[in-house]
């Protein structure tokens, strides 16, 4: 595993949840709300892509086709 994916998760964790208080504060719910689903999505997006690759390396190691 990768130490970038790490930083990147946090990274991404950070920035949306300060938006997502300053527009809380704001008093802005539906584009906060909106805000934390893109989080959400942008976060599955990235584990998605790592699981998936993962799968291919556990395929091409035990020669596993389909």
């Amino acid at each position: 595993m990768d130490i970038n994916l790490i930083f990147k998760l946090a990274g991404v964790s950070i920035v949306i949840t300060v938006i997502y208080t300053l527009l809380k504060q704001a008093e802005r719910d539906e584009f906060a709300f909106s805000t934390l689903l893109l989080g959400i999505v942008l976060v599955l997006m990235i584990v998605i892509q790592q699981i998936a690759s993962l799968f291919e390396t556990v395929k091409s190691v035990f020669h596993l086709y389909s």
